[in-house]
């Protein structure tokens, strides 16, 4: 098995949406397919912060990071928020998981990022587990108003 972890290219159009679908069926929302195309028009567009990473095992993407860079108030360089990171379940197991993470991780300090982060739903044990072998959580609730 060879992993690769590297920026999206737009022949990777099909096979991340097909992740994208498990991913928002993983969490029981709906995104509509304006929506997901514009999430992709967004990260194929070199103006918007907006980025993605693919894992990809023997030349198939099989996981994804959405992440977008932002500036913030308590340091003075930019910070990065992982939005979604996502693998298709036969993938699992396998530190593809862990291999985005690091990737994100090496990223950040060679860019000079203050801050990577991310949040997860309560109950996602599996995911819990490996995000805590780089950091535990920190006790901030979320608030969200959706418009």
């Amino acid at each position: 098995m060879t992993i690769e972890i590297r920026d999206v290219r737009p022949g990777d159009e099909a096979e991340w949406r097909r992740l994208w679908a498990a991913y928002v069926a993983f969490y029981k929302v709906a995104v509509s397919d304006e929506v997901t195309a514009a999430t992709w028009a967004k990260v194929m567009d070199p103006a918007v912060p907006l980025f993605m990473r693919v894992a990809t095992e023997n030349g198939a993407v099989r996981g994804f990071a959405n992440c977008l860079i932002h500036e913030a108030t308590w340091v003075k360089e930019p910070v990065c928020y992982l939005e979604d990171l996502f693998l298709d379940e036969a993938s699992r197991g396998k530190g593809i998981g862990r291999a985005l993470l690091d990737d994100l991780v090496s990223l950040a300090k060679a860019k000079g990022w203050a801050r990577l982060y991310w949040h997860t739903d309560e109950g996602n044990s599996t995911a819990r587990r490996l995000y805590d072998h780089y950091t535990k959580e920190d006790g901030h609730v979320r608030y969200r108003i959706s418009f």
